[in-house]
C-alpha cells in the first residue's frame, strides 16, 4: 500500500464525469476479479495446513506486534433459499443448529486467543453470511459477549452486520445497536413483487421503509442497501421503480451488483428459468440508469459497485485518499490484518491468506480435534507482495506514485513493470487514467472500470485464459 499519502491524489469529484452510456459500458466491461485481495482467492492452496497458519499467527506475536485487528464471522444459516444465491449457506427451519454453531465458534476464537494473546484491539468487525439475523437476540449477545471477553473492541470502529429485512423489526435492531453495531447492510435486491416472487425472497418496501426509518431514530451511523441487477422478470423500466424508491429512502450507502447466472456452480440457481432473464443490452440499460439516477441524487461513486452519500465515511475516506479494501469490500478502517470466524471464511494475516473448510461437517470435525478449521490459504512471494500494494493502490486511491513503491520493494518500477506500462498506454488512449513520469492517475470516467487497471498488474490473470468465473468489472 502506498506510504505516502501526502503524494495520493484521490479521483476527482462527480463534477467531471461524463455521462456514461450504454454503448461505453458495454465496450469496457468484462469480466475480471473483484480484488478484495490479490492473489484472489481462487489461488488457494492446500499446502498451506493449520500449520501454516498457527506459524503466521506466532509471527505476529513476534516483538509485541499491536496493531489492531479486524474481525470477521460467517454465520451460514438461513430460513428461506433465495434463487439467486452464490453464498456459502445452509438453509433450514431449525433454529437449534445456531446454538450449536455458536459453541464451535467459541472454540475457534479460544484457539485463536491461546495463539495470539488475550485482549488484541479490534477496529473493525463484520457479521455476514446467510443470514446473521437468524441468531436470536440471546446467540447476538453471546456471540458479542464471547468477542469482548476476548478482545477490546476501540470506541471508534465500525462495526457492522448483514441483516434480512424478513427477520428483524425495530426491537430487534434496538437490541443490536445495545450490542454496539453501528452499521447495517440490508439486503434488498429489487422491490419489484413479481421479480421478488421469481427469485424466492418477498419483502415489501414498505417493510425495508419502516427498517430503515428505525435504524435512523436508533442513530445508526450509516445503513447501506443491496441492489442485484439482471435478475428474472427485471427490466429497464420495473428497475427504474426500485431505483426511485432507493432514492428516497436515502441509504448512507448503496451497493449495486450484477446478478452473474451460473447454474451449472451454483445449485440454488437452477431454479431461476433462464428464459426470464433480461438481455445483455437490457442488463446495460439498468445499470446505465442505476449510475445516473444515483449521481443525480448527489450520491459519490465510491468505487466499482459502491455509491455513498458525501456525508458518509467511506465518500470522506475517498475524498482523502484513506480507503482501504477487504475481503468485505471497501473499508474505512487502516489496513489491518483479519481474523475470520467461521465456516469457509477467510482471513488474512501478515503476508498470508487462508480459509475454513467449506462444509459445516468438516469445519465441526476440525475443531473437534482441538485444530484450527483452516484447509488452505496461501504464503503470498515477494512478486505477490508488490503486486499487491499496486494493485490494492490502485483500487483504492485511484492513484499510483512509483516512488512509493520502489522504495518499499527495492526494485525499479518502470523496469519491473515494463510489459504492464506499455499495455496501460491502450487505457490512456481509451481516457481512463493518465501515465505521468512518476506515477498514474485513473481519470473520473476509468474510475468506473478500475478493476480494468488494476488486471493489467495481474500476473496470474495475464497467463489465465480462463475469464469466465468472474463477474464483470461493473
Amino acid at each position: 500500500m502506498i506510504t505516502d499519502e501526502a503524494a495520493i491524489k484521490p479521483a476527482k469529484s462527480n463534477s467531471a464525469i461524463p455521462e456514461l452510456s450504454p454503448e461505453t459500458l458495454q465496450k469496457f466491461d468484462v469480466s475480471g476479479p473483484r480484488y478484495t485481495s490479490y492473489p484472489t482467492a481462487d489461488r488457494f492452496v492446500e499446502a498451506f495446513t493449520e500449520e501454516s497458519y498457527k506459524q503466521t499467527l506466532a509471527q505476529r506475536r513476534v516483538g509485541g506486534l499491536t496493531l489492531p485487528l479486524s474481525i470477521y464471522v460467517h454465520i451460514p444459516f438461513c430460513e428461506s433459499l433465495c434463487f439467486f444465491c452464490a453464498c456459502n449457506k445452509i438453509v433450514t427451519k431449525h433454529h437449534e443448529r445456531s446454538a450449536e454453531y455458536l459453541r464451535y465458534l467459541s472454540r475457534e476464537i479460544d484457539l485463536h486467543i491461546e495463539h495470539l494473546g488475550a485482549g488484541q484491539t479490534i477496529s473493525q468487525l463484520h457479521l455476514g453470511g446467510g443470514s446473521p439475523t437468524f441468531f436470536s437476540d440471546n446467540e447476538l449477545s453471546e456471540l458479542m459477549a464471547m468477542i469482548r471477553r476476548s478482545f477490546v473492541l476501540e470506541a471508534n470502529g465500525e462495526y457492522s452486520i448483514e441483516v434480512d429485512p424478513r427477520t428483524v423489526d425495530e426491537n430487534r435492531l434496538a437490541h443490536l445497536a445495545s450490542l454496539g453495531f453501528n452499521r447495517l447492510s440490508f439486503g434488498v435486491q429489487d422491490f419489484d413483487p413479481e421479480v421478488q416472487k421469481a427469485v424466492h425472497r418477498i419483502q415489501p418496501a414498505e417493510q425495508v421503509f419502516s427498517l430503515v426509518e428505525a435504524a435512523r431514530r436508533l442513530k445508526f451511523d450509516s445503513v447501506n442497501v443491496d441492489l442485484i441487477y439482471g435478475l428474472p422478470k427485471q427490466t429497464p423500466e420495473s428497475f427504474t421503480q426500485t431505483l426511485n424508491q432507493i432514492v428516497e429512502l436515502k441509504p448512507e450507502r448503496i451497493a449495486l451488483y450484477a446478478y452473474a447466472h451460473l447454474p451449472e456452480r451454483f445449485k440454488p440457481q437452477r431454479r431461476i428459468d433462464s428464459y426470464e432473464l433480461p438481455a445483455a443490452s437490457a442488463k446495460i440499460a439498468m445499470l446505465s440508469n442505476a449510475i445516473k439516477t444515483f449521481l443525480d441524487a448527489g450520491y459519490v461513486y465510491v468505487g466499482m459497485d459502491h455509491f455513498a452519500l458525501p456525508t458518509d465515511a467511506l465518500a470522506i475516506a475517498k475524498r482523502q485518499g484513506r480507503l482501504h479494501r477487504n475481503f468485505q469490500g471497501y473499508s474505512t478502517q487502516p489496513d489491518c490484518d483479519l481474523i475470520s470466524l467461521g465456516v469457509s471464511a477467510i482471513g488474512r494475516v501478515g503476508a498470508t491468506y487462508s480459509q475454513n473448510a467449506k462444509t459445516i461437517e468438516e469445519y465441526y470435525d476440525l475443531l473437534n480435534q482441538g485444530r484450527f478449521p483452516v484447509v488452505r490459504g496461501l504464503a503470498l512471494s515477494r512478486d505477490d507482495l508488490v503486486r499487491r500494494a499496486v494493485i490494492m493502490a490502485i483500487m483504492c486511491q485511484g492513484a499510483l506514485q512509483y516512488e512509493s513503491i520502489e522504495l518499499a520493494y527495492m526494485i525499479d518500477f518502470k523496469n519491473y513493470f515494463a510489459s504492464e506500462l506499455e499495455a496501460l498506454k491502450e487505457l490512456e488512449g481509451s481516457g481512463m487514467v493518465v501515465l505521468e513520469d512518476t506515477g498514474l492517475q485513473v481519470t473520473d470516467f476509468g474510475w468506473f472500470f478500475v478493476r480494468a487497471v488494476a488486471m493489467l498488474f495481474d500476473r496470474y490473470l495475464q497467463t489465465d485464459r480462463n475469464r469466465a468465473r468472474f463477474s464483470k468489472i461493473i
